[in-house]
């Protein structure tokens, strides 16, 4: 497919004359095209198509329409049935009424190219850039982050059905590139166990006989392995790098000891590697298990950064996926630098606890004048919790090197300490030791509000002076009322959050793999938007949170 860019046409006469007779009032679609036009052009996915060839579908519909497909949650299918059928669609793209679309199977094809020319994220950005020309985004404003669990388009496995589907899934693999081959090396048992799906309700009952069973597995899977990699025919030396077979090759080596002589052992599950290093399902190799509170699930994370000024539409200015496991905490060092080169920097950045740390607090102001707003975790010692002498309570001079404790007595060392080595540089990233003397607290009265041990005197371990003093004044900024009033604002991302479900089925992956789910998050995030800039241009206030009737008759 070839691109030759297209002038945008304007919308014909007879489209938007039966469009608006329909449709007195507008509608989302057709008051977007209105505000904004088409918002993109052909010339910015020339890079994504060859010079020669058979004319492609005009990108900057498909874009269009990938939006829209995102906004009400069409398949493919019925995205492309919505371009022949629907008047607002034909009035938003500059159609004719007597269009006949495209095949749906040109939405995947444009996907795919998007992919793999790195060129994703102009779903997002282009739109954004419109809005900004429109005086709704801002740099150094406020803006909220939060991540919410997405589920994989697998189905959840336990150990003895992940091994089985692992197998079968190669077999499946080498059966479509290499059948000959395959039937010459397949003993006949295989078939009647990996001839159909391997589900938990076809297995062994016992405990015995599902331990043999998954011991056959092992050893059937580590004997396909070897006669591949014994193969010298040039017709199957191919078959070493076909991807069902390195996920093979992985599954094994999580769940079986080959260690010792013998068939292989399963292995217990106090054996198996960490959850983010195994595979949850032979089908999404990039899909991982992950626990958060009370939810479990087999997937990934999306993190919705957004604006949330109070003189502007709230609009999602960047989206994150990752594997389930990846911890929230090392998200800001991520979403600055690409905030910053977008130049979405905010002033203010309102999250939840996962993202604050003492690191992350004195980064993202020291290197991107970012206020990082959120509680941060309370001092976990116990002197803390019992009322005793804790850190925050002795006084650091970071100029002279001295620590003065509440008794007024002070250490008599201080050194970074880190792998049981003494570091000059107090100024470097790690921890300062710091050490009173035993004199001194054995003779203290205080003694018992500040250590427990019995000879040993009061040890002290500090972050470096920029992470000290910016955990210490989060934490006396977070007990007053302007933090509560400003904190506040940070809870409305889990709307969007809720609008992204229900609305645009954000929760549940439409694709396998990281890359594509990593789409379907940034074309849902463009959808958002378009219907927060249609609330704001149509005066609606988001609806206040609902109190039911019982609750209204609580009280005062």
């Amino acid at each position: 497919m070839s691109l030759q860019p297209q002038t945008i046409p304007e919308i014909p006469e007879q489209t938007a004359r039966i469009a608006r007779a329909a449709f007195r009032k507008g509608n989302l679609v057709m008051q977007m095209r209105d505000a904004f036009g088409t918002f993109f052009h052909d010339e910015q996915f020339q890079e994504l198509f060859p010079k020669r060839g058979q004319p492609a579908e005009a990108p900057w519909r498909l874009a269009l329409v990938t939006i829209f497909q995102f906004l009400e949650d069409l398949s493919d299918r019925q995205a492309a049935d919505a371009v022949r059928s629907r008047l607002d669609w034909k009035y938003a793209l500059s159609l004719e009424l007597e269009d006949p679309g495209f095949d749906f199977s040109v939405l995947s094809q444009f996907r795919q190219r998007l992919i793999e020319g790195k060129a994703e994220e102009k779903l997002l950005n282009v739109l954004l850039s419109a809005f900004k020309e429109r005086g709704f985004l801002k740099a150094g404003g406020r803006q909220r982050t939060d991540s919410t669990h997405i589920l994989a388009a697998v189905r959840t496995l336990n150990r003895l059905e992940k091994v089985g589907q692992t197998m079968a899934a190669a077999l499946e693999s080498l059966a479509i590139v290499a059948p000959h081959w395959l039937v010459s090396v397949t003993p006949v048992e295989w078939f009647a166990r990996y001839g159909r799906r391997v589900e938990n309700f076809r297995l062994p009952r016992s405990e015995k006989d599902r331990e043999a069973w998954a011991v056959q597995v092992g050893q059937d899977g580590f004997f396909l392995l070897a006669v591949i990699d014994t193969a010298t025919a040039q017709e199957v030396f191919f078959l070493k790098d076909v991807p069902a077979i390195a996920t093979l090759r992985q599954v094994l080596a999580e769940q079986y000891d080959t260690s010792s002589p013998g068939p292989p052992r399963f292995k217990g599950s106090k054996e198996l590697p960490a959850a983010a290093e195994q595979l949850a399902s032979p089908y999404d190799t990039d899909a991982r298990f992950a626990t958060k509170r009370e939810i479990s699930w087999v997937g990934y994370k999306v993190h919705i950064t957004e604006t949330c000024d109070s003189d502007s539409p709230h609009l999602v200015v960047h989206v994150e996926t990752t594997a389930a496991t990846v911890p929230d905490e090392n998200m800001l060092e991520v979403l600055h630098p690409k905030l910053a080169e977008k130049g979405m920097l905010p002033g203010e950045h309102l999250v939840d606890m996962g993202y604050t740390d003492a690191g992350i607090l004195a980064g993202s102001l020291k290197d991107y004048g970012v206020d990082v707003v959120g509680p941060v975790a309370k001092n976990p010692s116990w002197q803390s919790r019992e009322g005793g002498f804790d850190k925050d309570q002795f006084q650091v001079d970071w100029e002279t090197q001295t620590v003065t404790c509440p008794a007024g007595k002070q250490a008599i060392r201080w050194y970074d300490y880190r792998e049981g080595r003494i570091k000059v540089d107090t100024n470097k990233h790690g921890w300062i030791h710091i050490q009173f003397s035993r004199k001194d607290c054995t003779a203290c009265e205080h003694r018992s509000d500040c250590t427990r041990a019995k000879s040993e005197f009061r040890q002290l371990m500090l972050p470096s002076r920029e992470e000290y003093e910016a955990l210490r004044a989060a934490r006396l900024r977070q007990g007053t009322e302007s933090f509560a009033q400003t904190y506040r604002l940070r809870a409305g991302v889990e709307a969007t959050h809720g609008q992204a479900n229900r609305r645009c089925g954000l929760r549940q992956c439409r694709y396998l793999g990281t890359a594509k789910t990593h789409l379907q998050h940034i074309a849902t995030a463009a959808a958002v938007n378009l219907v927060c800039v249609w609330d704001w241009l149509s005066e609606r206030s988001p609806a206040p949170t609902r109190i039911t009737r019982f609750a209204k008759l609580a009280p005062a």
